[in-house]
């Protein structure tokens, strides 16, 4: 056992970053949001009151935060702050509606909670569902709205005179509640710490060439972890620049490239084929990217090609993993890109990653089994749920519920997830594999490949495709183009042709809801 005081000079957590960046860089700017620029000193003493403004609100050690709130450099400071206080933040999706955030509320049992004026209806509604309190309640006023009463001004915190009491932290005491989008009707809290979080951070930084001379534009949501902790919480512990978007708008994007000279850009597959469709793609100035990364879902191999082919100059990562691995558990790095198109490379420095069977045996090279890691990036676990915690954990490996298999070189391949396997007519079929077959079409944009209920086959094979624009594609074609590349069963059954797909903020694509949509394709 060490001291008290061994134990605050040995201190490193999320809230600490902010702090020692600035001792190191203090003149440099670290978020630019609009208007806002804040240098890194200036971060760090607003992080220091708003960390002393919980304070004084009555939050102590553990107690929970709520923030409903687009980007935005109040997101930002909240990240930070609620660390350096010892409140656990719980950022929340958006896009929920009441009886959803009521939820989170409610298993979170959040003391506090932070939104956004736009978001304010929402809100009021869920407190009204909600069977806890969140007695502290404050507005981010990023409209200009009005403050009801009840709440507070969150400006009132910003500019808050005083200094936070010093906060002792275990390494893995728990900073952070991400609710997962899962599969289950009910979403998980994933906790993390910052020994889950910094270890993470390291891996991204490393494996993912991340410097402090990047320049960084943060346009996917960042209540997901992907865009909080693979990049914003690794630039500022690096001291890198980041410029903050409320959203992937394409030509919002193409132009804040240009005007801030952005080096270093993250999307999902989704959010890059909507800058290669864009009319100002072309006629844009990007000479200054060159670190791309990709991730929350597997990037097309012929999308690949295209931005690799349209943007010769920027190196390319490939991100996987899950929120309970704070996110990253693998990485496929610019040099294998097209030798090793599909795969989500290697386990990532601080993780060890292996294939198992139902039996949670490991399994050969080339043998499909459940994706499992080790690493300290892992959660805690879930929140109030320890069934489900030691499920997820059983054997020592945190279970992913990915399919995939390990090559000879150790380079993991997702074959789907477990839900979004199709069984059809007693024979498995991944979607991604069918999806990367339509891709080979010329004229598709976009692609969405899902299983229905079928009164022959029990599942059969559908899929949305969406064309580029001008091109003419017809479900006969698309099915017709399947056949020469895959077996009978593999083929779609039913092809729709739409205008859009569904997705998340996060650009994941919602097969659940086409699932819902053309769940009587079989009918017709």
């Amino acid at each position: 056992m060490t001291s008290p005081l061994v134990d605050q000079a040995r201190q490193q957590t999320l809230g600490e970053l902010p702090r020692r960046t600035a001792r190191r860089v203090p003149d440099k700017l670290a978020l630019v949001d609009g208007d806002t620029r804040l240098t890194f000193a200036e971060l760090d003493a607003v992080v220091d009151r708003v960390a002393a403004a919980l304070h004084a609100a009555g939050l102590t050690t553990r107690d929970r935060l709520a923030l409903l709130c687009h980007n935005s450099w109040q997101f930002a400071v909240l990240n930070f702050a609620c660390a350096r206080a010892g409140v656990v933040l719980v950022p929340i999706n958006f896009m929920l509606n009441a009886e959803e955030i009521a939820f989170i509320l409610d298993h979170s049992g959040a003391e506090a909670f932070v939104v956004e004026d736009a978001l304010l209806p929402v809100a009021e509604q869920a407190l009204a569902q909600s069977t806890g309190t969140a007695r502290t309640r404050a507005v981010v006023r990023l409209h200009d709205g009005d403050v009801p009463d009840g709440w507070r001004d969150l400006q009132e915190w910003l500019d808050h005179d005083g200094t936070p009491p010093a906060v002792i932290l275990e390494d893995d005491d728990p900073v952070r509640m991400m609710f997962t989008s899962g599969t289950e009707s009910r979403p998980k809290g994933a906790l993390l710490s910052s020994r889950s979080l910094l270890w993470q951070y390291v891996s991204c930084a490393i494996d993912g060439s991340m410097s402090a001379d990047d320049i960084e534009l943060h346009t996917l949501p960042l209540y997901h972890c992907a865009q909080l902790d693979c990049f914003l919480g690794v630039d500022v512990y690096l001291g890198a620049t980041s410029v903050i978007l409320p959203a992937p708008d394409p030509g919002t994007i193409l132009r804040k490239i240009e005007e801030h000279r952005v080096t270093k850009f993250f999307a999902p597959p989704t959010v890059w084929i909507g800058l290669l469709r864009h009319p100002g793609f072309d006629d844009a100035d990007l000479s200054s990217l060159r670190k791309g990364y990709y991730g929350a879902s597997p990037m097309p191999v012929e999308v690949l090609r295209e931005i690799q082919a349209r943007l010769p100059d920027v190196a390319l990562w490939n991100f996987y993993g899950q929120t309970e691995m704070a996110p990253l558990a693998t990485i496929l790095g610019p040099d294998e890109q097209l030798a090793y198109a599909g795969s989500a490379g290697r386990a990532a420095l601080n993780v060890e990653t292996r294939i198992v069977d139902d039996q949670d045996q490991p399994v050969s090279a080339g043998t499909v089994g459940e994706i499992v890691h080790r690493s300290p990036h892992a959660t805690l676990g879930y929140y109030l749920d320890p069934e489900r915690t030691d499920e997820a954990f059983r054997g020592g490996w945190f279970h992913s519920g990915d399919l995939g298999y390990l090559d000879d070189g150790g380079r993991l391949y997702v074959v789907d997830r477990k839900k979004d396997m199709i069984k059809t007519g007693g024979e498995n079929v991944a979607s991604r594999e069918v999806e990367e077959a339509i891709y080979e079409l010329d004229g598709i944009a976009e692609v969405a490949v899902f299983g229905i209920s079928h009164p022959r086959w029990v599942e059969a094979v559908a899929a949305v495709v969406v064309p580029k624009d001008g091109a003419e594609i017809s479900p006969d074609g698309v099915i017709a183009h399947c056949r020469e590349r895959l077996a009978g069963f593999k083929t779609p059954k039913y092809v729709v042709v739409a205008d859009a797909l569904p997705k998340n903020p996060s650009g994941k694509i919602l097969k659940r809801q086409l699932r819902d949509q053309h769940a009587d394709l079989a009918d017709s």
